[in-house]
């Protein structure tokens, strides 16, 4: 029976094999190393490429560590690469895009070469201070998680691994070089990195992280919002973000940086009349992944995420012992306004996920009865171009363990979209506008540009929704009625 040792040496030794081969399935590293040491510098592959190099999913962004400065960096990078940019060099960083063809392919590569660095936070600061090392041991213990902490020496393709990182790649566990404490310190943004590399990857956090991770959830704050809106997105898009959420609420990190998901963790009343708001949350949101048909939906996933945090301001405890949320949908779609801003998300970003989350219940309101023309026409002009999304979040929040009554909702939701099938084919949905526009209602009742117009524009947009496609002469006809009613 071999020993442990003998078994990690084995380990070693595959993976060392299996870094080579995607190497030299990747000319462009070798090329780009070569060129570092014929000016006398060294090059290494490092951190999430060897990483992923080993998890045998290494894609075409290349990340690179090396001893010459940023300045030399650009002097070799700049005659090889086809483009280059150096928006990151203030903190030793040059961008470069290569193409090269590996094997039958033509290939895009987005690399990044580094210089090795040291570093930290001011406890004031929002920003790191950046300082130089001279050796890749130094730069490898900075880095913030040991399965990122590996490198490959090229051109020699050298293994290193000072911090057992092959071994917890193995365990599938995340651990710091250094102490969590010291690591945390340097960066507190790592301690959400460690929910969405565990989000991401599948990877249980190691328990002495967890706990630094509670006794420093507070120093996230120092982190500007812009930071944590990345991480967040990385997370909210991976693979798992069930498992890198709950680490951020059960850690308190979530109290600071998305405060009104821990608020979801209503307590329950005696009797359990109402489900736990929180779980429901999460079943919504994978839920909605699974109904995503191009790839991760952020846009989706955060309206999913948030549909329902308005109900702990909107909760009420009513006389026959129900607990009602009234209008959570619409104290929901502000306060979703209200942090994704904080957040520093887009305007367009913000508008479209606090509309979804103002219109996840409309479908309800209807109840399973049949809908009226107007109504569809209504709900797909609010719905706009999140129609498609608004679909895949009222199925989603469908997440009751009544058999019948799931396939109630599910056979309603049916029929409104057959119902709105069947009206497109008919009228055009997608851009409702009323049978006059305002140049021909000026022209009909002899009136300049003014209040008068937009009035009478919104009464015909009541009359098409209500009605459907009127046609020119039933429209002028009933924009003269308005009128002559306006005057009396």
């Amino acid at each position: 029976m071999p020993n442990a040792n003998e078994e990690i040496s084995a380990l070693s030794q595959a993976q060392d094999r299996a870094v080579s081969e995607l190497l030299r399935v990747a000319p462009v590293a070798d090329e780009l190393a070569r060129r570092f040491q014929e000016a006398g510098f060294s090059l290494a592959l490092v951190g999430g490429s060897v990483r992923d190099a080993l998890l045998g999913r290494l894609g075409n962004d290349l990340d690179f560590t090396t001893d010459a400065r940023p300045q030399d960096v650009l002097k070799i990078v700049r005659p090889w690469a086809d483009a280059v940019w150096d928006v990151g060099i203030a903190f030793g960083t040059v961008g470069a895009q290569k193409d090269a063809r590996v094997g039958d392919t033509d290939r895009r590569f987005q690399i990044e070469v580094t210089t090795y660095r040291s570093e930290a936070y001011d406890r004031t600061s929002r920003k790191p201070e950046v300082s130089y090392g001279d050796s890749i041991e130094e730069d490898l213990v900075r880095r913030d998680f040991t399965v990122n902490a590996m490198a490959v020496a090229l051109p020699e393709k050298r293994f290193i691994d000072p911090h057992g990182g092959l071994a917890d790649l193995a365990e599938r566990v995340l651990r710091t070089p250094g102490t969590p404490e010291e690591s945390f310190s340097d960066d507190p943004l790592r301690m959400m990195r460690a929910a969405r590399f565990a989000a991401q990857l599948d990877f249980e956090v190691a328990p002495e992280v967890v706990v630094a991770m509670k006794e420093m959830a507070a120093r996230i704050e120092i982190v500007s919002a812009e930071r944590v809106r990345d991480e967040l997105n990385k997370l909210i898009l991976s693979a798992h973000p069930r498992k890198g959420l709950s680490l951020l609420v059960d850690t308190g990190i979530a109290e600071y940086v998305l405060p009104e998901l821990p608020a979801l963790h209503l307590e329950r009343d005696e009797h359990h009349r109402h489900k736990d708001v929180y779980e429901h949350t999460l079943i919504v949101l994978e839920q909605a992944m699974a109904l995503e048909e191009e790839g991760p939906d952020l846009t989706l996933r955060l309206a999913a995420l948030l549909h329902d945090i308005g109900k702990p301001r909107t909760r009420r405890f009513e006389s026959d012992g129900r607990v009602s949320f009234h209008h959570h949908e619409v104290v929901g779609a502000k306060m979703t306004k209200k942090r994704m801003t904080a957040l520093k998300y887009s305007n367009e970003l913000v508008k479209d996920v606090s509309r979804l989350v103002e219109l996840h219940l409309r479908f309800h309101g209807y109840g399973t009865g049949e809908w009226t023309d107007s109504a569809v026409r209504r709900y797909v002009r609010d719905a706009g171009p999140l129609l498609g999304r608004l679909h895949k979040l009222t199925r989603s929040d469908c997440t009751t363990r009544n058999r019948r009554k799931a396939a109630a909702l599910s056979r309603a939701y049916d029929g409104l979209e057959e119902r709105i099938a069947q009206l497109q084919e008919q009228e055009e949905l997608d851009a409702i506008r009323p049978d006059l526009d305002g140049n021909q209602i000026m022209e009909i009742l002899g009136v300049a540009p003014g209040p008068a117009v937009g009035q009478a524009y919104k009464h015909l947009l009541e009359l098409r929704l209500e009605n459907g496609p009127m046609g020119h002469e039933a429209a002028v006809e009933a924009l003269r009625e308005w009128w002559a009613a306006q005057q009396g």
